[in-house]
């Protein structure tokens, strides 16, 4: 099956079959790969945690279950610059290294299979996992508890003093929104890696997966700039110029594509 049909058709189960999902979109980055060969990879993991959970409600074991992949060597991937590896959940599991929204995708799914309640929370600048109905979130690297006072100093650290916390910052995520998350991941990492080709995929995946935002659309206007596609390019320039609300944004748009339209085209 194509890829990336096959990722979109896991979503559409009940449930969704998110962590599938998701090693359908490292497939699409390296068609070699065995969706199934990495589950049976995930049922040794599964085992291992097990072995090294408490005997304690199944409600109370999502903080030991981060705390044994951590002890397991699953850990945050701090490689400078990052490669599109922390990102692609064969290699994540492979090399016990990643981002924290791959990493809480391996601990969401152990969590499924184990019957002890995880949810992810798209937090901005860090994603996040929470236990449903608790007062606090968890970090998937680590199992650290975050309160309302860690939550506010994270965003501060991520966008600046000024940043304010809301409620909406600290609700649960579907799997959609994780998995277009993790496509605007992957974009940026192979943008980095100067593999446009790759990130194009992620980008045309991002705006499949959910509302896509101003900044989606540039990103791909981007992306074929670099491709030299300056249809695609004109294509996602209008689609921001009608999401902006911003004049001096406005201006900066209109005159790229002016000089667009003055380029000939080479697609």
């Amino acid at each position: 099956m194509d890829p990336r049909a096959a990722c979109l058709a896991c979503l559409e189960q009940q449930p969704p079959a998110l962590f599938e999902a998701a090693l359908w979109i490292a497939v699409e980055h390296q068609p070699h790969l065995q969706p199934t060969e990495l589950l049976r990879q995930l049922d040794s993991l599964q085992l291992q945690v097990r072995q090294g959970l408490p005997n304690l409600p199944a409600r109370e074991l999502a903080q030991p279950l981060l705390r044994r992949l951590s002890e397991l060597d699953f850990h945050e991937d701090e490689q400078y610059p990052l490669r599109p590896q922390a990102a692609l959940l064969n290699l994540v599991l492979q090399r016990r290294r990643g981002q924290p929204l791959s990493l809480a995708l391996i601990a969401i799914e152990l969590a499924r299979r184990l019957e002890i309640p995880l949810q992810g929370v798209n937090f901005p600048g860090r994603f996040l996992v929470r236990v449903p109905g608790a007062d606090h979130l968890l970090d998937p690297c680590s199992g650290r508890r975050l309160h309302t006072r860690e939550c506010r100093e994270l965003l501060q650290r991520q966008h600046g003093p000024n940043a304010e916390l809301s409620a909406s910052h600290l609700h649960a995520c579907d799997a959609r929104r994780m998995l277009q998350r993790l496509s605007r991941n992957l974009r940026q990492l192979h943008q980095q890696a100067d593999e446009p080709l790759a990130a194009l995929r992620d980008a045309e995946r991002v705006l499949l997966l959910g509302p896509p935002t101003l900044h989606d659309h540039l990103a791909r206007a981007d992306i074929y700039q670099q491709l030299e596609c300056p249809q695609g390019e004109r294509f996602d320039l209008q689609r921001a110029l009608l999401l902006s609300d911003d004049p001096a944004q406005h201006l900066q748009l209109s005159q790229r594509l002016r000089q667009l339209s003055a380029s000939p085209a080479r697609h």
